[in-house]
Protein backbone atom coordinates (compact mmCIF):
# COMPACT_ATOMS: atom_id res chain seq x y z
CA UNK A 1 0.00 0.00 0.00
CA UNK A 2 1.26 3.61 -0.95
CA UNK A 3 0.82 6.72 -0.63
CA UNK A 4 -0.36 8.42 -3.93
CA UNK A 5 0.67 11.76 -5.79
CA UNK A 6 -1.28 14.25 -7.51
CA UNK A 7 -1.15 13.17 -10.83
CA UNK A 8 -2.98 9.87 -9.43
CA UNK A 9 -5.57 11.94 -7.75
CA UNK A 10 -6.51 13.81 -11.11
CA UNK A 11 -6.38 10.51 -12.57
CA UNK A 12 -9.08 8.70 -10.14
CA UNK A 13 -11.05 11.91 -9.87
CA UNK A 14 -11.32 11.59 -14.20
CA UNK A 15 -12.02 8.24 -14.33
CA UNK A 16 -14.07 7.79 -11.04
CA UNK A 17 -15.14 10.50 -10.34
CA UNK A 18 -13.83 10.30 -6.86
CA UNK A 19 -14.20 14.26 -5.67
CA UNK A 20 -16.87 16.46 -6.87
CA UNK A 21 -16.28 19.32 -6.96
CA UNK A 22 -12.91 18.79 -7.58
CA UNK A 23 -10.20 21.71 -7.15
CA UNK A 24 -7.33 20.72 -9.46
CA UNK A 25 -4.78 23.36 -8.13
CA UNK A 26 -4.07 24.71 -4.91
CA UNK A 27 -6.49 27.53 -4.15
CA UNK A 28 -5.08 30.06 -1.54
CA UNK A 29 -5.38 33.45 -2.27
CA UNK A 30 -7.00 35.23 0.78
CA UNK A 31 -8.41 31.92 1.99
CA UNK A 32 -7.35 28.81 3.98
CA UNK A 33 -5.57 26.92 1.32
CA UNK A 34 -7.98 23.95 -0.54
CA UNK A 35 -7.39 21.97 -3.29
CA UNK A 36 -4.92 19.11 -4.63
CA UNK A 37 -1.93 19.14 -3.08
CA UNK A 38 1.34 17.10 -3.73
CA UNK A 39 -0.03 13.69 -1.70
CA UNK A 40 -3.44 14.50 -1.04
CA UNK A 41 -6.51 16.96 -1.28
CA UNK A 42 -7.21 19.82 1.01
CA UNK A 43 -11.02 19.35 2.08
CA UNK A 44 -13.74 22.64 2.44
CA UNK A 45 -16.26 22.70 5.27
CA UNK A 46 -19.68 24.00 3.84
CA UNK A 47 -21.87 26.55 5.59
CA UNK A 48 -23.82 23.86 7.49
CA UNK A 49 -22.97 23.09 11.05
CA UNK A 50 -24.44 21.15 14.05
CA UNK A 51 -22.67 23.40 17.62
CA UNK A 52 -22.84 21.58 20.62
CA UNK A 53 -25.30 22.90 23.41
CA UNK A 54 -25.11 21.49 26.82
CA UNK A 55 -28.61 23.57 27.17
CA UNK A 56 -30.00 20.26 28.27
CA UNK A 57 -27.64 18.56 30.32
CA UNK A 58 -27.76 15.69 28.67
CA UNK A 59 -24.85 12.76 28.47
CA UNK A 60 -23.06 12.19 25.73
CA UNK A 61 -23.79 9.01 24.89
CA UNK A 62 -22.72 7.39 21.03
CA UNK A 63 -25.41 4.61 21.42
CA UNK A 64 -27.88 6.75 22.57
CA UNK A 65 -27.29 10.32 21.15
CA UNK A 66 -29.67 13.13 21.60
CA UNK A 67 -29.93 15.61 18.90
CA UNK A 68 -30.94 18.00 21.12
CA UNK A 69 -27.43 18.72 21.97
CA UNK A 70 -27.01 20.11 18.72
CA UNK A 71 -27.92 23.32 17.41
CA UNK A 72 -28.22 24.12 13.84
CA UNK A 73 -26.70 26.65 12.21
CA UNK A 74 -25.45 27.85 8.72
CA UNK A 75 -23.37 30.78 7.84
CA UNK A 76 -20.33 31.45 6.53
CA UNK A 77 -18.40 32.23 9.45
CA UNK A 78 -19.20 29.59 12.65
CA UNK A 79 -18.34 30.30 15.79
CA UNK A 80 -17.22 27.64 17.97
CA UNK A 81 -17.75 28.06 21.85
CA UNK A 82 -15.10 27.49 24.16
CA UNK A 83 -13.90 24.05 24.83
CA UNK A 84 -16.40 22.98 22.95
CA UNK A 85 -16.95 21.36 19.00
CA UNK A 86 -19.33 21.17 15.71
CA UNK A 87 -19.95 18.74 13.39
CA UNK A 88 -20.21 20.03 9.63
CA UNK A 89 -19.60 18.61 6.66
CA UNK A 90 -17.73 18.77 3.62
CA UNK A 91 -17.81 20.60 0.15
CA UNK A 92 -16.79 17.77 -1.94
CA UNK A 93 -18.51 14.42 -2.17
CA UNK A 94 -16.09 11.50 -2.62
CA UNK A 95 -16.65 8.16 -4.27
CA UNK A 96 -13.70 6.29 -2.51
CA UNK A 97 -12.60 3.50 -5.20
CA UNK A 98 -12.26 -0.54 -3.73
CA UNK A 99 -8.41 -0.38 -3.61
CA UNK A 100 -8.18 3.01 -1.88
CA UNK A 101 -8.06 3.76 2.13
CA UNK A 102 -7.64 7.56 2.98
CA UNK A 103 -6.73 9.38 6.39
CA UNK A 104 -7.76 12.69 7.22
CA UNK A 105 -5.47 15.08 9.04
CA UNK A 106 -6.40 18.49 10.21
CA UNK A 107 -4.81 21.72 8.42
CA UNK A 108 -2.34 23.57 10.24
CA UNK A 109 -3.75 26.89 9.81
CA UNK A 110 -6.36 25.76 12.33
CA UNK A 111 -4.46 23.30 14.52
CA UNK A 112 -1.90 26.19 15.28
CA UNK A 113 -5.13 27.75 16.58
CA UNK A 114 -5.69 25.12 18.91
CA UNK A 115 -8.92 24.14 16.49
CA UNK A 116 -8.47 20.40 15.96
CA UNK A 117 -10.28 18.29 13.15
CA UNK A 118 -11.00 14.66 13.24
CA UNK A 119 -12.05 12.56 10.63
CA UNK A 120 -12.39 8.40 10.40
CA UNK A 121 -10.75 7.07 7.31
CA UNK A 122 -13.27 6.63 4.32
CA UNK A 123 -12.90 2.89 3.49
CA UNK A 124 -13.31 1.34 0.31
CA UNK A 125 -16.18 2.45 -1.62
CA UNK A 126 -17.48 5.01 0.40
CA UNK A 127 -18.99 7.67 -0.71
CA UNK A 128 -20.82 10.41 0.54
CA UNK A 129 -20.16 14.01 2.11
CA UNK A 130 -17.60 13.35 5.22
CA UNK A 131 -19.04 14.47 8.44
CA UNK A 132 -16.39 16.75 10.38
CA UNK A 133 -15.89 16.99 13.68
CA UNK A 134 -14.15 20.78 15.08
CA UNK A 135 -12.96 20.75 18.26
CA UNK A 136 -11.99 24.23 19.66
CA UNK A 137 -9.49 23.29 22.73
CA UNK A 138 -9.22 26.73 23.83
CA UNK A 139 -10.92 28.83 26.58
CA UNK A 140 -11.87 31.30 23.72
CA UNK A 141 -14.47 31.21 21.35
CA UNK A 142 -13.01 29.61 17.49
CA UNK A 143 -14.06 31.00 13.80
CA UNK A 144 -14.23 28.45 11.68
CA UNK A 145 -14.76 29.87 7.60
CA UNK A 146 -17.08 28.24 5.19
CA UNK A 147 -16.22 27.13 1.70
CA UNK A 148 -12.70 27.07 2.49
CA UNK A 149 -9.95 24.27 3.84
CA UNK A 150 -10.63 22.50 6.69
CA UNK A 151 -8.78 19.29 6.41
CA UNK A 152 -6.26 17.31 4.30
CA UNK A 153 -7.33 13.69 2.51
CA UNK A 154 -4.19 11.45 2.13
CA UNK A 155 -4.93 8.21 -0.31
CA UNK A 156 -3.39 4.86 -0.24
CA UNK A 157 -3.66 2.75 -3.06
CA UNK A 158 -3.42 -0.97 -2.33
CA UNK A 159 -2.04 -3.77 -4.51
CA UNK A 160 -4.76 -6.09 -3.88
CA UNK A 161 -8.13 -4.90 -3.58
CA UNK A 162 -9.85 -5.66 -0.20
CA UNK A 163 -12.46 -8.64 0.53
CA UNK A 164 -15.28 -6.99 1.82
CA UNK A 165 -15.52 -2.97 1.12
CA UNK A 166 -17.81 -0.42 3.20
CA UNK A 167 -20.23 -0.69 0.49
CA UNK A 168 -20.12 -4.66 1.19
CA UNK A 169 -21.00 -4.38 4.80
CA UNK A 170 -24.43 -1.44 3.89
CA UNK A 171 -22.10 0.41 6.25
CA UNK A 172 -24.15 3.12 8.20
CA UNK A 173 -23.26 6.48 7.17
CA UNK A 174 -22.96 5.06 3.01
CA UNK A 175 -23.94 7.92 0.74
CA UNK A 176 -25.04 10.49 3.23
CA UNK A 177 -26.26 13.32 2.00
CA UNK A 178 -25.64 15.85 5.10
CA UNK A 179 -24.56 16.22 8.55
CA UNK A 180 -25.26 12.62 10.10
CA UNK A 181 -25.33 11.92 14.06
CA UNK A 182 -23.86 8.63 15.70
CA UNK A 183 -25.93 5.82 15.28
CA UNK A 184 -25.88 1.97 16.09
Amino acid sequence: MGLKPDHWIRTMVEEQRMIEPFAEAQVRDGVISYGVSSYGYDIRVADEFKIFTNVYSAIVDPKHFDPRSMVDYKGEVCVIPPNSFALARTVEYFRIPRQVLTICVGKSTYARCGIIVNVTPFEPEWEGYVTLEISNTTPLPARIYAFEGIAQVLFFEADDVCQTSYADKKGKYQAQQTIVLPKL
